[in-house]
């Protein structure tokens, strides 16, 4: 028994050997949804790098486009939740 889990049914099946790119591109053809939630107070989102905010918006499947600034506010609708 493997014991793979909802990952199993999550991931595409390799297709063997494959370069490093090749798997890359398969795990980014298919959206899984993260098991938490960002972390993040209103002062990180304020001073996360650009390439940070990609990240991030990515993994939870959300748009990346705009300037770093718009990413930003983005980021914090999405995942701050007001008092």
């Amino acid at each position: 028994m493997s014991g793979g889990g909802m990952e199993s049914v999550a991931r595409p099946a390799s297709s063997g050997g494959g370069t490093n790119g090749k798997h890359t591109r398969e795990r980014c053809r298919y959206f899984q949804m993260p098991l938490h939630y960002p972390r993040y107070a209103r002062a990180d989102y304020e001073i996360m790098p650009e390439w940070k905010l990609d990240c991030l918006l990515k993994e939870y499947g959300l748009p990346i486009s705009g300037d770093v600034e718009q990413k930003r506010k983005y980021a914090m609708g999405a995942f701050l939740w007001p008092h």
